[in-house]
Parts: C-alpha cells; sequence; structure tokens
C-alpha cells in the first residue's frame, strides 16, 4: 500500500466515526427531548428505574394472586361436584 491509499483510508475511518458520532449526539439529545416532554427530567433516571422495578414487582404479584385465585375456585368446584356425587351414593345406598 501506498502511503496516499493509507492516508485515504484514514481520513475515510475517521470521517465515519464522526458520522457515527453525530447520529449517536441527535439519537440521545431527541431521547431526552422526548422524556422531558413526558416530564421525566435527565437527572430522575435511578427513580425512572425504581419506578418500573417496583409496577414489574406489582404485576408479578397480581399475576400470582390471579393464579391462586383461578386454582381456588376450581378446588371449591370439584369439592362441591365430589361432596354431591358423594351425598348422591349414600342416598342411594341408603334405599
Amino acid at each position: 500500500m501506498t502511503p496516499d491509499e493509507v492516508k485515504e483510508i484514514i481520513s475515510e475511518v475517521l470521517a465515519e466515526q464522526k458520522r457515527s458520532n453525530d447520529v449517536d449526539h441527535v439519537v440521545m439529545k431527541t431521547i431526552a427531548t422526548i422524556l422531558t416532554s413526558f416530564g421525566i427530567e435527565e437527572d430522575d433516571r435511578i427513580e425512572l428505574k425504581a419506578d418500573f422495578s417496583h409496577l414489574r414487582r406489582w404485576r408479578k404479584s397480581v399475576e400470582q394472586a390471579q393464579s391462586y385465585t383461578f386454582k381456588a375456585v376450581i378446588t371449591i368446584i370439584v369439592t362441591g361436584v365430589l361432596g354431591a356425587v358423594w351425598l348422591g351414593l349414600k342416598v342411594m345406598l341408603g334405599k
């Protein structure tokens, strides 16, 4: 490779890095602007993360409660049916 080719490659790489950095800066600024428009300040990231963690725990506990409720309802229905069958058999055998 000639020194001119090396310089050309280096200048292309540096230009690409500059474009990439410009894009990254624009993206970060856009995200910050959107979050600010929602009332979320850039300094509130830690609190926002804690809020999302709390919401996730709340959602999981609600899902778990729904699961237990469903199991309890199924257990009550099965117990009622078995009790009715038992009473029916008891009455039929008592005749």
